[in-house]
């Protein structure tokens, strides 16, 4: 066994079809399979098996895939040994991050890191599904995903660190009838119109928790997933929203309100591959980024 198949057998358990490893590889399927072939023959017990039309790994595989992360691991390290000699801070970090998130942390992270002697930041916004986080790790450095309190974990094939336990409250025209009480509850938001995301990012699993609190299906007028956007839209008297507490932005003419009866809170967490924490700049960047969590928390409270 080599490398190289190693990682084809990693990627096959996360991608979960021949096509899509060579798409990600940027191969042919058949020099996928070619390769998978290889490898068995260097195992005495079955690597893979037919699930339907998917090849799929079995728990050998899956343990080799497992195994395949410390090698793959162990070869980053290798590689950046002389660059870790050296002692270089100032190598590229590209950090990916959905839009509310990077609103916050990326200017944080440009005035940490301007000027020499500093890693190079090269930032992009991805807004994605939640499932879609992971994938992205095999482009950026780092990721800042977000999912939901009680969700599923990420996949074991990337490392994740929370930065934030960020509450999800309800945000109200400042004029509304509800905007005076201190909580809302699913029944006093129920009968109202809502602006909520788009299927598979993890605020709309909230919006369905309340509904399901409440006992009855919530009136869905309008789907946004940019928070400025939806803000301008309750303003205007579009319906209501769940917002970030600390991640979006003030609104003059909005109040966010605390809700109670369901579980309003998603993770955002810094997502990355093991190996590329190998790197001496991307740790710098992952421990900054955990710095900025913490001054985005501390707004809050002296707000």
């Amino acid at each position: 066994m080599d490398e190289r198949q190693l990682r084809i057998l990693r990627e096959l358990g996360e991608l979960g079809s021949v096509t899509a490893v060579a798409e990600a590889l940027l191969v042919t399927p058949s020099a996928i399979s070619q390769q998978l072939r290889l490898l068995q023959r260097s195992i005495p017990v079955p690597l893979t098996e037919r699930e339907g039309r998917r090849l799929v790994l079995t728990d050998a595989g899956q343990a080799l895939a497992g195994a395949a992360v410390e090698v793959e691991t162990a070869l980053a390290r290798a590689r950046h040994t002389v660059e870790e000699f050296v002692g270089r801070p100032d190598g590229e970090v590209s950090v990916a991050a959905f839009h509310s998130a990077g609103a916050a942390f990326f200017p944080l992270l440009l005035r940490a890191f301007a000027g020499p002697g500093h890693p190079v930041l090269a930032l992009a916004d991805q807004d994605v599904a939640q499932d879609d986080f992971p994938r992205l790790t095999r482009e950026y450095d780092v990721v800042l995903g977000h999912r939901l309190d009680h969700a599923p974990p990420w996949p074991r094939a990337v490392s994740a660190t929370t930065l934030l336990r960020e509450p999800l409250d309800v945000a109200l025209p400042a004029d509304h009838p509800l905007a005076g009480r201190r909580r809302l509850t699913p029944a006093d938001v129920a009968d109202e119109q809502w602006i909520t995301v788009h299927e598979g990012f993890p605020v709309r699993a909230t919006i369905e928790a309340i509904a399901a609190a409440a006992g009855r299906r919530l009136r869905l007028a309008h789907t946004i997933n940019e928070f400025s956007v939806a803000a301008e839209a309750v303003a205007a008297g579009g319906g209501i929203a769940l917002m970030p507490r600390w991640t979006s932005r003030p609104h003059p003419a909005l109040v966010l309100r605390p809700l109670s009866g369901v579980q309003a809170r998603r993770h955002i967490d810094a997502l990355h591959r093991p190996e590329r924490a190998a790197r001496r700049a991307v740790r710098t960047a992952l421990t900054e980024l955990q710095r900025a969590a913490g001054t985005i928390q501390a707004r809050d409270a002296h707000s």
